[in-house]
């Protein structure tokens, strides 16, 4: 176990959050409530172990998250490291192109994905998203409009899209919520 993640916690408007990253990229960033994310920090540690600390795309994070809760950043530019199946990559890169205070259904995700009847999957793979606000699945509602789940808590989900759509204005399909 050659390689060495490390591990930062964020205060944000919305709890705290843990970033972990290796020296070039953030691979994981979660509310720390979330019910899954001691698995995933398990899933991490197979491959190399995680320490307490900072570094430079930690840093980075950090500065970018105080900005985009403060309403002056709506794109973050921290290099990330995704992992998962190429089916969730897709998903997760398509989640990239949606703009602050915009949102698309699962339905449009999964066309966007080359897949009009995958919308299960993409669903899933917003949940297996590993990197909470920075890759933006709480931007996926329901085609009703519905907030639909998040992984962070629906409340979470509500605030970041009222936030989004507050400071940075945008498109939002159907009713929300």
């Amino acid at each position: 176990m050659a390689v060495t993640l490390t591990s930062s916690r964020f205060t944000t408007p919305l709890g705290s959050m843990l970033g972990v990253a290796t020296e070039e990229a953030v691979v994981l960033l979660e509310f720390e409530e979330r019910r899954d994310l001691a698995r995933e920090l398990e899933d991490l540690a197979r491959d190399a172990a995680i320490v307490d600390g900072t570094n430079a795309p930690l840093e980075r994070l950090k500065r970018e998250l105080d900005g985009y809760f403060a309403g002056e950043l709506a794109e973050f530019k921290t290099p990330l490291e995704l992992r998962g199946t190429p089916f969730q990559m897709r998903a997760w890169q398509e989640l990239l192109k949606i703009p602050a205070g915009a949102t698309i259904t699962y339905l449009q995700l999964a066309q966007a994905v080359g897949n009009p009847n995958s919308f299960r999957a993409v669903a899933q793979a917003n949940g297996a998203n590993r990197l909470a606000v920075v890759v933006p699945c709480h931007r996926v509602v329901n085609t009703n409009g519905g907030l639909g789940g998040y992984a962070g808590g629906l409340e979470r989900k509500r605030w970041l899209l009222e936030h989004e759509r507050t400071v940075f204005g945008g498109r939002v399909e159907g009713r929300l919520f």
